[in-house]
């Protein structure tokens, strides 16, 4: 039989047949060398066409076990408590990533058999459960797929994390946070929260996209959505049937957050409300501050991402951006010569009145000019009733 690279069954079973009648061929003889060259060609075969499973992790753990003369309480040390050890090797208990390193590092088992995957390699831990509000997310569904408890689940913390942050791919976001007080952001909550929006997004079926639909004429209609009860609604399925996304997800602890603009994995522009203020003038400053980042900077940058307080409107933030959007979200609410026509009067006088008569000729909310007045004056109570206190989170069903 001539050596050549075997390509189908028959020549294969050929090929072993012939080496058969090659084995007892003397040393250094040419029969010898014939007898290699075609065991060389068989072995590349068998390689590809009947490849040798790995070994049961399982049978794995408890072959070293025997080996080293381990006991099930020496495993606590690699598994972690009495229960995980005698459910992972009862197979009720899949091993975790940090199992599976303890049990690389410590007793030698090789990755590719722990992970059952020769290609895979097992990295460095990425995310530890405690550097997040990890409590709050699981009490919250951030784990869609985990039925578990809270400390099964904290098991499990670095699988369902990364399975979370999968939405963003290879690299996490550098989010930008507009800080109007002096409180410290917790970075790892904000960007759990934007997981966790972008989750929902991705689950919307909405319309095709374009970008000049994104427009001031668009804004300016969705301002006007503000004169009408159920305004927010509206403004949500506007946005929608322009291809944009509109979540609701209450904010996370430590992230001050009201608002946030991103684009998701498929470029499309979202729009994040927490609602931490159950107000309407609060709401529409936010969403238009929003729609702003969209309209002037993420045509820009798609991979730019704003996060913001905005319970205080701050027209000097550090951030020339931030500053754009504040501007931009002030003057289309309430347009400038409207306002420089009656400013003096609406901040010299105290009747609502006279804010419900500007707010009906402009054919937005009261709540807005209210709000406007308020931050103008820097007097937050003096209309209160105006600001629409509790309006809001009830348009949206289920606020979690």
């Amino acid at each position: 039989m001539k050596a050549k690279i075997l390509h189908s069954e028959d020549e294969y079973r050929e090929a072993l047949v012939y080496v058969e009648g090659l084995m007892d061929a003397e040393p250094g003889s040419p029969e010898e060398g014939e007898l290699e060259l075609f065991a060389m060609l068989i072995e590349q075969y068998e390689e590809v066409h009947y490849p040798i499973a790995l070994p049961d992790p399982v049978e794995a753990i408890k072959f070293r076990m025997e080996q080293e003369g381990l006991t099930r309480k020496d495993m606590r040390k690699y598994l972690g408590s009495q229960s995980k050890v005698s459910e992972i090797l009862n197979r009720k208990r899949t091993l975790s990533l940090s199992m599976m390193r303890a049990l690389h590092d410590g007793l030698g088992i090789p990755t590719e058999v722990l992970l059952q995957d020769t290609d895979q390699k097992l990295s460095d831990c990425k995310h530890n459960y405690k550097d997040y509000p990890f409590a709050e997310m699981f009490k919250r569904g951030y784990f869609r797929a985990f039925n578990g408890t809270l400390q099964q689940a904290k098991g499990q913390a670095e699988e369902l994390l990364l399975d979370l942050f999968s939405v963003f791919g290879d690299t996490m976001p550098q989010p930008v946070y507009c800080r109007n007080s002096d409180k410290e952001v917790d970075t790892n909550a904000l960007i759990a929260w934007q997981a966790r929006v972008i989750e929902f997004a991705l689950q919307e079926d909405l319309l095709p996209f374009l970008q000049e639909n994104l427009n001031e004429s668009l804004i300016r209609e969705v301002v006007k959505l503000s004169y009408f009860s159920q305004g927010p609604q509206m403004a949500a399925e506007l946005l929608n049937k322009k291809g944009i996304h509109f979540i609701v997800l209450k904010h996370l602890p430590r992230t001050y957050l009201d608002g946030a603009c991103f684009s998701s994995p498929t470029g499309r522009p979202i729009i994040g409300m927490t609602l931490r203020y159950d107000r309407i003038d609060n709401f529409w400053f936010t969403l238009v501050h929003e729609l702003a980042h969209a309209f002037l900077h993420l045509s820009q940058d798609s991979k730019m991402a704003f996060f913001d307080d905005t319970y205080h409107f701050a027209s000097e933030s550090d951030n020339l951006q931030e500053r754009e959007a504040n501007y931009f979200a002030r003057d289309i609410l309430i347009p400038t010569d409207a306002w420089e026509r009656e400013e003096e009067q609406l901040l010299a006088s105290n009747r609502t009145q006279n804010i419900r008569s500007f707010a009906d000729h402009l054919k937005i909310a009261p709540a807005i000019v209210a709000g406007r007045v308020s931050w103008e004056t820097g007097n937050y109570t003096a209309f209160s009733s105006l600001v629409g206190h509790k309006k809001i989170r009830e348009q949206f069903g289920d606020y979690e």
